[in-house]
This record gives C-alpha cells, structure tokens and sequence, in this order.
C-alpha cells in the first residue's frame, strides 16, 4: 500500500516522515498518474484558496473527486485540506475551488490570526489518552451532516471528523511526535 500527500503547498515532507514511521510507502504527488497510484491521499495544511486553484490548474481535482466517490482514495484534511475537502465554506471566498467531498460546513480561520495559534491537549475518539493538537489559523467545523462522525472537539466547535473514507482535522498532527492520527488514517486506507 502507498499513500500520497498532496505537493502543491504546506506541510509535505512532514506528513511523509509520519507515514513512513508508520511503516507505509509515502509519496509526494504532484501530477494525476502518481494520484492513480495511491491508496490514500493526505491533503496538507497551507492556504486553501491557493490549493484549490492549484489542484485545478494540475488537473488534479476531478481525479480525486473521481477516485474517492469510487471509494478507491481515502483522503486526509488537514487545516486547509480539510477546508478544501468539505461541501461547504461558510465564510469562503465568492468562487473558492473546494473538491467538496465530505458533508461538513467548515469557517476559515475560525480561531483568529497566526497570532492566535496554539496547542492543547484534546480528546479524539478511539484514542484512551489524549493527543497534543496545534492548531495553527485553524478553521472549525459548523455543521455535518448525518453520515459524519465527530472525533474531537473543543468549546468553539468540531476540531476532528470522519465519514467514510474521509478524514478531517481543524489540527496539524504532523507537527508533533504522536503518531495515532496518521495510524487511523492508515488503517482507514486499508478498508
């Protein structure tokens, strides 16, 4: 099995080194035929309006659309992914490129400024002791709809979701040194 994080813009080489300590093939992927070689594909934190069009310009968002709807690509938000993952952007850009493949409503920047970034401890369902979260101009999901799981949160809102074959975190875990949340994702890219 091979998993790809997506090499446009953000955390690249991070996510990488996360996957393979988990003991799985990782891949950068820039183009459609190494998308069409991956099992999972990890969406990195960066600027989602900047992504989004990138993935178009590439080509590459129709493909994985394609490709997850087949149930062939499990795919990871993380921050911006999991921006550009959800149906709807409550406070988006008129326009804003999204893939809109899970039924969440996510706010932008929900925590304030780069300023306002943080770390804390945060509970995730299916984990018995809690991860380290850094939370990074993180956005927040508002609403889900009725196939979405919540797998953590905070007062502000959902920081952590899944339906089906997709993963989304308000967080950034490839910044820390726990590896439970790209085990989960492994593990969901197995099924």
């Amino acid at each position: 099995m091979k998993i790809g994080v997506l090499s446009v813009q953000g955390a690249v080489s991070e996510h990488i080194r996360h996957l393979e300590l988990c003991g799985t093939e990782a891949v950068a992927v820039k183009d459609s035929e190494t998308i069409k070689q991956v099992s999972g594909l990890i969406i990195p934190g960066g600027e989602s309006t900047t992504i989004g069009k990138l993935i178009e310009i590439f080509g590459l968002a129709d493909l994985i659309r394609k490709r997850n709807r087949e149930g062939s690509l499990a795919v990871f938000g993380t921050c911006a992914g999991m921006i550009l993952i959800a149906r709807d952007i409550t406070d988006g850009i008129q326009g804003q490129q999204r893939l809109g493949l899970m039924d969440i409503a996510v706010k932008r920047n929900a925590f304030g400024r780069q300023r306002e970034s943080f770390e804390t401890e945060l509970d995730f369902e299916t984990f018995e002791t809690p991860l380290t979260a850094v939370f990074i101009r993180a956005p927040i999901i508002e609403a889900t709809g009725s196939g979405v799981v919540t797998l953590a949160k905070l007062p502000e809102g959902i920081v952590a979701a899944r339906q089906g074959n997709l993963l989304a975190t308000s967080f950034h875990p490839e910044l820390t040194t726990d590896l439970r949340v790209h085990r989960y994702f492994v593990q969901m890219c197995r099924v």
